[in-house]
């Protein structure tokens, strides 16, 4: 167990050494200059300044030998090798090779894998062409104008967040909806402004079981036969991302047009697989191809750069850190670039339904905290909302900001307007605010000046850019990488998602008891809201 080891134990102590110290003093004069320079790392085009960590030499040190104890670089290279890592299900977790290069010999469990990826990127590329030129048409000859993706969690995610992030700067395309949401509000809300001759349906599934995305599909088939499609129709407007070929043709929809891809590509690490179809679609193939290029250069620097210098190893290593000695149980994501905006719901589910876990790999429980909450929001609105606990607050948040680089001809103010803003936050952040000058009927009040005084001491994390077509391919690969260097450290499963299963089998028995069968046990709570939940369906217009 990872918290047996020397080491830990080494960092239990030399946190509480630490814990007090203000950071202000870590940047006095020239050691304050050094320290800005060992602590900052590049690789593949990102440029990590932690400078601003509550870290010494000495934690480094004591860190990396943690990891050099818990063998962090043997998992790495056991999962690289395409070993059963993901223990409880004997499965690889292989989503490296989903970008390989012909000759990278990727194999899972021992078989080669890249003459399947490479068919399934071939079938990608096809659609994505055909779609976005305009050779595949709807039941009335038009053109696709509008694809709708329907899918939960990592079906939807990465792929909305993606497309958020560089739809805008591609060529048109057809315009991306997403749905994931079983609140029949939201698709029908979308649906009510498309032409059901001019759209394509994307269901994203894994097993084509999943309730929230099929009852959606569902849905959406009705949407369709309502609106002058008929069943033999469907077959234009319909398209899966599954594993399971017969519930595909069983919905109605052509096998030839299911994209598969495989049981060792979890569904939050799916984004660079046939779950990407959407992304395929609404930036081109080509540009898609650059997702999966920049994500390899990440998995190359990760599996051999030395851990001093590897990106994903120190974020993992400061993860740790802070959830596990500095008992600190959440963390903020600041995108200072309004595309970016979903990132922080897209890493809410990579780091914390991979790490939000208490059972180790040896089934005893795991003796320190794991998988902080992440939260946040674009930088520059968070200024005006959460900043304010994060400064003055109680409590301590450590928090990463990602300032834009170059992004864009069309944004020449990015830099001068984001960064400014982003560089003093953190600066704040880690060294404090003298108090200001406050006047209250018109004389100056000590006690103002005392609550408007930054207090300082709050860990502070930049990662930025030389270019940013790379950035979200790498920064997405960058944090999946340091997620497997957490679960380590914490001698856990990050590849299994057990209480998601948990969910999805407890909902089951309610969800047929909403269709009429009879009453389960429940606690006296449950009960009554499904009789009112079972009342106000009655009542509800057909």
């Amino acid at each position: 167990m990872s918290t047996s080891l020397p080491a830990w134990q080494v960092l239990r102590e030399h946190a509480a050494s630490i814990r007090r110290i203000h950071m202000r003093d870590w940047f006095a004069g020239p050691p304050g200059q050094a320290r800005s320079e060992r602590l900052t790392a590049e690789a593949c085009g990102l440029t990590l300044d932690y400078a601003k960590n509550r870290i010494t030499e000495e934690t480094l040190a004591l860190l990396f030998e943690l990891a050099r104890q818990a063998r962090v670089c043997e998992r790495r290279d056991a999962m690289f090798a395409g070993e059963p890592v993901n223990t409880t299900e004997r499965r690889a977790a292989l989503h490296m090779a989903l970008r390989a290069h012909p000759g990278d010999g990727y194999r899972a469990l021992g078989v080669p894998v890249e003459a399947d990826v490479s068919a399934v990127l071939a079938q990608m590329e096809r659609f994505a062409h055909e779609v976005r030129s305009g050779t595949w048409t709807g039941f009335d000859g038009r053109a696709i104008r509008d694809v709708v993706n329907i899918g939960i969690g990592g079906s939807d995610l990465g792929p909305r967040m993606v497309c958020r992030a560089l739809v805008q700067d591609t060529e048109p395309g057809p315009r991306l909806h997403f749905v994931a949401n079983v609140d029949g509000c939201d698709l029908a809300r979308k649906l009510a402004r498309l032409d059901a001759a001019t759209t394509l349906v994307i269901v994203c599934s894994k097993t084509f079981t999943t309730l929230e995305t099929m009852a959606n599909a569902h849905t959406a088939r009705d949407w369709f036969l309502r609106h002058g499609a008929t069943h033999a129709d469907l077959a234009r407007h319909f398209v899966a991302v599954s594993t399971n070929r017969d519930a595909v043709a069983a919905f109605g929809i052509d096998p030839a047009n299911m994209f598969p891809f495989w049981d060792w590509v979890g569904g939050r690490f799916s984004l660079w697989s046939a779950v990407g179809l959407s992304i395929a679609v609404a930036i081109g193939f080509d540009r898609f191809r650059q997702l999966l290029d920049g994500a390899r250069a990440m998995d190359r620097h990760f599996a051999s750069a030395p851990p001093e210098q590897n990106l994903p190893m120190i974020l993992g290593l400061l993860d740790v850190w802070y959830r596990s000695f500095l008992d600190t149980r959440s963390r903020c994501v600041a995108p200072y670039c309004e595309p970016l905006e979903l990132l922080p719901a897209f890493l809410q589910q990579l780091e914390m339904e991979s790490n939000g876990k208490s059972v180790q790999l040896n089934g005893a429980a795991l003796q320190a905290g794991s998988a902080a909450v992440v939260w946040g929001t674009t930088g520059t609105n968070g200024q005006h909302a959460y900043f304010q606990m994060v400064h003055q607050a109680r409590n301590w948040y450590p928090w990463t900001s990602l300032p834009a680089c170059n992004r864009t001809a069309t944004c020449p103010a990015t830099i001068t307007s984001c960064w400014p803003t982003a560089l003093h936050r953190a600066r704040r952040c880690c060294t404090g605010a003298p108090p200001m000058r406050c006047v209250q009927a018109g004389r100056l009040t000590r006690r103002w000046c005392r609550i408007w005084c930054s207090k300082g001491t709050v860990p502070a994390t930049r990662c930025c850019c030389s270019g940013w077509m790379p950035f979200t391919w790498r920064l997405a690969r960058h944090v999946r990488a340091s997620d497997v260097v957490q679960g380590t450290l914490w001698n856990i499963n990050p590849f299994d998602q057990w209480g998601v299963e948990l969910g999805k089998m407890l909902a089951r028995p309610i969800e047929r008891e909403l269709d009429g069968a009879p009453a389960q046990p429940h606690d006296a709570s449950t009960a009554a809201l499904i009789r009112r939940a079972c009342r106000a369906r009655a009542m509800a217009p057909d």
